[in-house]
């Protein structure tokens, strides 16, 4: 483990929109969700981050399907209220399930001297794991923050319908210490420094 997010760590949210609450879409007629708490710790995350001066970035889903509501154009392709884009900030828009698939989001972080990842956001087995999964290959030191993301319930071609929570453990079992490290919200509230030099300007402001 390592001992503190530095200036070479950035802040992925994913997906942090209002269509990922849209559960019959994702899930059918008995469509739910898993981690009612990912939008409070992703919150809490994010402040801090941004308090300590740190990179954050974003992607935000623009779907190729008509129907889907994550599309740029439809009120549910907004951001979710409190995970607003500032001004500074890096977001791309994608529309597969990988943040890096036919966007900028790699050449960004590279110019912008990041080479440690840190994920939250929707949904944990979709588009966060495919993210992560591909960060840890092209060697992003990669953190999953398991409780700052969530999902939703799948259907199988067989009908069966799988639950939430079963697919939250799955995903992150399936690239923890593969593909990235997973860890809680806490422990990645732990990790976040600040520079003497931010430090000193704001202990001056108050």
């Amino acid at each position: 483990m390592i001992s503190r997010f530095g200036q070479e760590s950035a802040l992925l949210l994913i997906d942090v929109q209002r269509g990922v609450d849209e559960l019959g879409y994702w899930g059918g007629a008995d469509g739910r969700r898993n981690n009612p708490a990912a939008e409070e710790n992703l919150a809490e995350l994010l402040d801090r981050w941004r308090s300590a001066g740190r990179q954050a970035a974003w992607t935000q889903h623009d779907s190729r399907q008509a129907d889907s509501p994550l599309r740029l154009s439809l009120p549910t392709g907004r951001q979710k209220p409190g995970f607003e884009i500032r001004t500074g900030e890096l977001a791309v828009v994608k529309d597969v399930n990988s943040g890096f698939v036919g966007t900028s989001l790699e050449l960004r972080l590279r110019r912008a001297g990041v080479s440690r990842l840190v994920l939250g956001g929707f949904f944990t087995n979709m588009c966060v794991e495919t993210t992560a999964r591909m960060a840890g290959n092209m060697g992003f030191d990669t953190y999953l923050v398991h409780d700052a993301c969530a999902t939703t319930n799948r259907v199988g071609p067989d009908g069966m319908d799988h639950d939430p929570e079963l697919l939250q453990a799955v995903s992150v079992a399936n690239v923890h210490g593969e593909f990235a490290t997973a860890i809680t919200t806490a422990e990645a509230l732990g990790l976040i420094g600040q520079d003497a030099a931010d430090l000193e300007r704001r202990q001056g402001n108050e």
